[in-house]
């Protein structure tokens, strides 16, 4: 896979280590029954595309963080836990927005990835036909530009004329 990385993969073969970072977001018995299990098909999806889980934590809150998605407290210890276990990857269970990834990344400074981008690398691997690997580039591309476009509306928002 080293070579097609080159063409837009963001999952690097064995030695893309990753830290699953998860939110319980619901109450009930049955809550952290289902973030534990959502962070375990999030595990499969990152071996798919030949990374390796070393890790993983959830936080329990009302609403995901603007900023951080976990709060920034809970980002910090993800990411100490995280550097201890040698992994180079954070991979949240959700989309996360352009700012969320950009604030992630200051604070972890280590990669950050969500569930979307790592679904779409196992298409990116998977793909066969010619036309498939272009629909899944452009996919890929698309998705990259949403989170290019929220950053610039956050880096708008600081002034200047």
């Amino acid at each position: 896979m080293g070579e097609d990385n080159k063409k837009g993969h963001l999952i690097e073969a064995p030695e893309e280590k990753a830290y699953l970072i998860g939110l319980n977001l619901s109450r009930g018995e049955t809550a952290e029954e289902e973030t534990q299990r959502s962070l375990e098909e999030l595990a499969e999806l990152v071996e798919a595309c030949g990374g390796q889980t070393l890790g993983g934590t959830y936080q329990n809150r009302p609403a995901p963080d603007p900023s951080t998605y976990i709060g920034r407290g809970k980002l910090e210890e993800a990411s100490r836990e995280a550097e201890s276990l040698g992994c180079t990857t954070l991979v949240f269970d959700d989309e996360l927005s352009g700012s969320q990834m950009r604030n992630i990344q200051e604070v972890s400074k280590l990669k950050v990835l969500d569930r979307t981008s790592v679904i779409l690398d196992i298409f990116a691997n998977r793909a066969q036909s010619k036309e498939g690997k272009l629909q899944v580039e452009l996919a890929q591309y698309e998705y990259r530009l949403s989170r290019v476009q929220l950053i610039n509306e956050s880096m708008d928002r600081l002034g200047g004329g």
